[in-house]
Order: structure tokens, then C-alpha cells, then sequence
């Protein structure tokens, strides 16, 4: 594909590496040609590239294959999903799957993104329901505006809950941000 066609959200391949096109650019020099300034997210370990490009370049297009998978279990570094449709299991390591378990429990459905058969990356949902399993009670007369205290959930994970959160208690985590969004 030429490189006027490209979109955000593409992903393409540059020196034989995959990459999500974040951001572009159309920019005019002042002498030459138009380029585009691009910005490229490596799908192989999350780095940020910028590069420029010329408009009548020819762009490598990747075709990635999306398939549902469920989160199953972790068993040390390693964590297993299985595929929805065919029930066949893969297993990822702790490079491949990221921050990933800290917001999975057993049973959730992710998107995993495939290049020729191979496993390259995943989607987690927006946001995930998770249980508060240690807080430290609130603080009577606390009334100050965003006083945070910290939270220990069901996965480890660890986030900022307002006084009011309790032990037990479910709440909704943005898998983007890390952040508590709402109680459940």
C-alpha cells in the first residue's frame, strides 16, 4: 500500500518488525516532497518509534488475525488461554503477556492478535470487575476532597480506591489506566 493510504490503528511491517501505525502526519517541506511524519508502536515490546516517510513510498501491509481466547489460569511465568473455537490451548510468557494477569481472573475473554500462526499480541477489555481483597478502614471525619487510600485486589494488583471502598467489596479497574473508575 502506498503510504497516503495509510490509517491509524494499521499495522505494518518495517525491516521485518510489526508495527501499529499511532500517529501520522502530512508534512510539506520546504524543499522536496511531502513525508509523513509517523509514529510507530512496536507490537513486539510496546516501544515508540518515530519515522518519516515519503508519500509515494510503498508500505509492507500486515494482516493480523484476530481470535477470541479465554483466560484460563497462571502457573508461574507461564499463562494459558484457550481458543473459543477450536478449545486448543496456548500458553504465553511473562514478556509476551505483560501486565495482562494483574487484571484477569480465570474465566475472562480476551482478543489475542495472531501474525502467521504466531501469538503477537493481545486486547484486554476496557475495564474488568475485581473484588478488594485488603484496604486499611476509613478514617472517620476523612471528608477532604480526593483522598485516596490504597487497595490490594483479588489478582495483586494494586490501585488508589476513595475512603469509602471496603474489603469485599467489587470494583470497576480501567485495564488502560490502572485506575479505579467506580464500584461495580
Amino acid at each position: 500500500m502506498k503510504a497516503s493510504e495509510m490509517k491509524k490503528g494499521q499495522t505494518i511491517k518495517v525491516d521485518n518488525t510489526l508495527y501499529s501505525i499511532v500517529d501520522y502526519q502530512h508534512v510539506k517541506l520546504g524543499k522536496g516532497g511531502a513525508v509523513y511524519q509517523t509514529k510507530l508502536k512496536s507490537l513486539a515490546d510496546g516501544s515508540i518509534r518515530d519515522i518519516r516517510i515519503r508519500a509515494e513510498e510503498v508500505l509492507e501491509d500486515a494482516y493480523l488475525d484476530k481470535r477470541n481466547f479465554e483466560y484460563l489460569y497462571s502457573s508461574g511465568s507461564e499463562h494459558i488461554l484457550m481458543d473459543l473455537e477450536t478449545y486448543d490451548q496456548i500458553s504465553l510468557d511473562d514478556d509476551a503477556f505483560g501486565e495482562g494477569p494483574k487484571y484477569l481472573k480465570p474465566n475472562t475473554q480476551i482478543t489475542a492478535l495472531f501474525h502467521d500462526g504466531v501469538p503477537i499480541s493481545y486486547e484486554l477489555p476496557k475495564t474488568v470487575d475485581l473484588a478488594v481483597k485488603d484496604t486499611p478502614p476509613a478514617i472517620k471525619g476523612a471528608t477532604a476532597t480526593n483522598q485516596l487510600k490504597e487497595a490490594v485486589l483479588e489478582t495483586g494488583l494494586q490501585v488508589r480506591v476513595p475512603p469509602f471502598i471496603s474489603i469485599g467489596e467489587v470494583v470497576r479497574i480501567s485495564t488502560e489506566t490502572g485506575e479505579y473508575l467506580s464500584r461495580a
